[in-house]
């Protein structure tokens, strides 16, 4: 089975705000999905989470290596698109594209052996998991609306995440926490993420230690990107005195970048995202090497639907795997699909168990959303 055509499909009109200090508006071009064609006429779609434009330059550098392909090895192919551009990708809109590929074939690998991606990746650990709501901080009165509005569709655990949480002061900051935690009761599990990936981070290691003190009075799960994402040496000493556990890596890509931080305990959890580090290919490698070293796995997915549906089918494959990340309200996630994604009475996602990544995309649905 040989690849015969990638269309690059950007994604407007449902853009949802990333929490970054110029904002992000419905239509500005934030996701892209990828659809492979073969010569047999299986289709297999990927999602990116970059723009449309970049995915576009990187798929005229990518064509000639794919052009003829196979389908259904998309581990080698992928590595060989990665060595293949090593001094014009290794990070960046080639790899995010890499990552939309890898994804696309997998589902591909999966519809012609008629067997769900999870399966493939190894196996079935679980066949359902809890999803996690995750919104970002706003005032306290609005954050409490969201707040009660997220609790009745039934999630039972939620993250919240940037502005305005660390950009005012300590007080205001644990205002936040209160009202989330007397919001939603103490049976909702809480995370926190900082949002140290924000340009011009202004916050250092004493900040994010005493903040994590904070955080443990309100029994929050984890703390997420306390610090700038590239300090290393700050992360590796927070985790080892942190009274809340340290999570990151959401920016890092390929498996080698994340090496270090899983073989010198930077992070408590770690968060590889398919949508951009190099796919399931890679985050699946990057898993077990986090499995070797007692490190827990939450896939991080500002997300569409095809992509929570590549982290449901991870999540099944992983021998521990405790959450999945669920943007919400997004329409990419909730309206982009034959068959919507729903929570069980106990806010679980059951993970799909058809072909490929297991899900459909509705096309007269995705029209909408079409640049």
């Amino acid at each position: 089975m040989k690849i015969v055509k990638v269309e690059v499909i950007p994604l407007i009109g449902g853009t949802v705000d990333g929490g970054w200090p110029q904002g992000h508006e419905p239509e500005e071009d934030l996701n892209t999905l990828i659809e492979v064609q073969t010569d047999e006429g299986i289709t297999g779609v990927g999602s990116c989470f970059t723009s449309g434009s970049l995915v576009q330059g990187a798929m005229k550098l990518l064509w000639p290596l794919l052009d003829g392909e196979s389908a259904v090895e998309p581990e080698r192919v992928t590595e060989t698109l990665r060595e293949a551009t090593f001094w014009q990708g290794r990070g960046g809109a080639v790899e995010h594209t890499i990552s939309g590929l890898d994804i696309a074939l997998w589902d591909i690998m999966g519809k012609a052996c008629g067997q769900p991606v999870s399966r493939l990746l190894g196996g079935n650990y679980r066949t359902r998991i809890k999803p996690y709501g995750s919104m970002l901080f706003d005032e306290p009165d609005v954050l409490r609306d969201q707040l009660e509005s997220t609790v009745a569709r039934g999630f039972q655990a939620i993250k919240l995440g940037w502005r305005p949480f660390g950009r005012r002061n300590r007080k205001f900051d644990e205002l936040l926490i209160r009202t989330a935690r007397e919001t939603v009761g103490e049976k909702v599990e809480l995370m926190v993420d900082a949002g140290g990936s924000e340009q011009f981070w202004p916050h250092g290691l004493n900040w994010a230690r005493e903040t994590a003190k904070m955080l443990a009075d309100y029994d929050i799960v984890w703390f997420e990107e306390p610090l700038p994402p590239d300090d290393l040496e700050g992360h590796i000493e927070l985790t080892r005195t942190s009274p809340v556990p340290i999570a990151g890596g959401e920016v890092l890509t390929r498996r080698q970048s994340f090496m270090p931080w899983l073989e010198r305990r930077a992070v408590d959890i770690i968060q590889p995202d398919s949508t951009k580090n190099g796919g399931l290919s890679e985050t699946r490698r990057i898993a077990w090497c986090a499995y070797d070293h007692n490190i827990q796995v939450v896939t991080h997915g500002w997300n569409t639907a095809i992509g929570l549906a590549a982290d449901l089918q991870m999540a099944a494959a992983l021998p521990v795997a405790r959450y999945v990340e669920y943007l919400t309200p997004c329409a990419y996630l909730e309206e982009l699909t034959v068959e919507p994604f729903t929570l069980d009475e106990e806010g679980y996602l059951e993970i799909p168990q058809g072909p490929g990544l297991g899900v459909e995309l509705d096309h007269e649905r995705l029209a909408r959303f079409r640049s």
